[in-house]
C-alpha cells in the first residue's frame, strides 16, 4: 500500500472533564462536536466521553500512504487471483444460490459480480478489518488533510449510522479506511445502499451475507449497471499512438470507430454509440491492453481503481468457469 513513515506532532486534546492521552487536534474536534450537537441532536457530553474512548492511530495514516492500488497490474492481480479465492467464491455461491438468484431478478446484477466483490473486499466474510472504525475515521478525519473533508463526512455518517442501529460506534471494527462489514460499505454507502435483504427487520452487513448480497445489488444497480452487457474484453495494438488517449479518467470517453487511428484492434462488434476506455495494465515484461464499457466504469464505483475493477471482474469470471464445471459434474453424477 509510499514506504515513507511521516511523523506526527502529538497534541493533547483537553476538554472539560476529559482527558486525552492521544493526539486527536482538540479545536478540529470540539468543532465537529459542536457540529454534531446543532445539526443532528448528539449530546455534548456523550460525544466528548465517545471521543474521550478514540484513538489517533499513526497505522491509519501509513496505511494510506501506500495503497495496494500503488501495484503494478501483475503484483495486484495475484493477491485476488487466487485458486482459494476462487474456490471459497464458488462455495458460497452454492450456500446462497437462492439469495444470489433473487439479487439477480430485483437487481439485474449477476452472481458473479457480487461475489466478486465480496471475495475481494473481505473473503467472503472472513477477514473484515481489524482496526476500530471510530479510530480510523477520527484519524483521517482530523490529520489526513488530502481528504479531510471526506473524512469528516464519514464520521458524521458513522454516528449517525449507530445511533440509527443502537451500536456503541467503539465496537466496530473495520479496514484502516473505515470501511466495515462483510462488503466494506463505508458509513455514507451503508447508510445509503444497505438493504434488509432477508426481512429480518435489520440491515445487517456485519454478520448477515444476505443482507451484503441484497446490498451489494442493490449498491451497482443504483449505479447504473448495465443488464446482460459487457464489462470489458482485451484489444491487440500496433503502431505506438495509444498512449495518446490513455489517461487517469476511469469513464468511458471514446467511441469505436475512434480507435482505429490509434492502433486498436478487436472483434467485438460494438455499436457506435458505445463509449469506451482504453485501459493498459502492467504486467512484467509487457503492456496488456483492454477496452471498458460502461459497467467496467460501475465497478469502479466501488474503488476508484482500474485494477481493483479488472481484479473483480476476472475473479468473476473464474469463479462462474469453476461454478459451471462443478455444477455440470454434479448433474452428470445425479443422472
Amino acid at each position: 500500500m509510499c514506504h515513507l513513515l511521516r511523523s506526527s506532532v502529538i497534541l493533547i486534546l483537553i476538554l472539560p472533564g476529559i482527558g486525552f492521552t492521544k493526539s486527536l487536534d482538540s479545536d478540529l474536534v470540539n468543532q465537529f462536536i459542536d457540529k454534531m450537537v446543532t445539526k443532528h441532536g448528539f449530546d455534548t457530553n456523550s460525544l466528548r466521553i465517545l471521543f474521550g474512548g478514540t484513538k489517533y492511530s499513526d497505522k491509519v495514516l501509513l496505511a494510506m500512504s501506500q495503497p495496494a492500488e500503488d501495484l503494478a497490474w501483475y503484483q495486484y492481480r495475484r493477491i485476488f487471483l487466487k485458486d482459494t479465492r476462487i474456490k471459497k467464491g464458488v462455495r458460497f455461491w452454492k450456500k446462497h444460490e437462492a439469495s444470489l438468484n433473487r439479487a439477480e431478478d430485483v437487481y439485474g446484477i449477476p452472481p458473479q459480480i457480487i461475489i466478486s466483490i465480496i471475495g475481494v473486499e473481505t473473503q467472503y466474510g472472513q477477514y473484515k478489518g481489524k482496526d476500530k472504525v471510530m479510530d480510523s475515521l477520527a484519524t483521517l478525519a482530523f490529520h489526513y488533510p488530502k481528504r479531510a473533508d471526506f473524512f469528516r463526512g464519514e464520521l458524521e455518517q458513522f454516528l449517525l449510522l449507530t445511533r440509527e442501529q443502537n451500536i456503541d460506534p467503539l465496537s466496530l471494527k473495520g479496514s484502516y479506511a473505515g470501511a466495515m462489514g462483510i462488503p466494506q460499505f463505508i458509513s455514507s454507502s451503508y447508510r445509503e445502499y444497505a438493504v434488509d435483504f432477508d426481512s429480518d427487520g435489520k440491515k445487517d452487513l456485519w454478520l448477515n451475507p444476505i443482507d451484503a448480497i441484497g446490498s451489494v445489488a442493490n449498491y451497482f444497480n443504483r449505479h447504473g449497471w448495465e443488464t446482460g452487457k459487457l464489462v470489458t474484453f482485451p484489444v491487440s495494438i500496433t503502431g505506438n499512438r495509444v498512449n495518446e488517449i490513455i489517461n487517469n479518467d476511469l469513464k468511458p470517453h471514446i467511441r469505436p470507430h475512434e480507435l482505429k487511428k490509434y492502433g486498436l484492434i478487436f472483434n467485438q462488434d460494438i455499436p457506435d454509440t458505445v463509449l469506451l476506455k482504453v485501459l493498459k495494465f502492467e504486467q512484467k515484461d509487457h503492456y496488456d491492453y483492454w477496452l471498458g464499457l460502461h459497467n467496467f466504469y460501475v465497478i469502479t464505483r466501488y474503488n476508484h481503481s482500474a485494477l481493483y475493477a479488472m481484479a473483480v471482474y476476472q475473479l468473476s469470471e473464474s469463479i462462474k468457469i469453476e461454478y459451471e464445471k462443478e455444477t455440470a459434474v454434479e448433474k452428470q453424477n445425479i443422472q
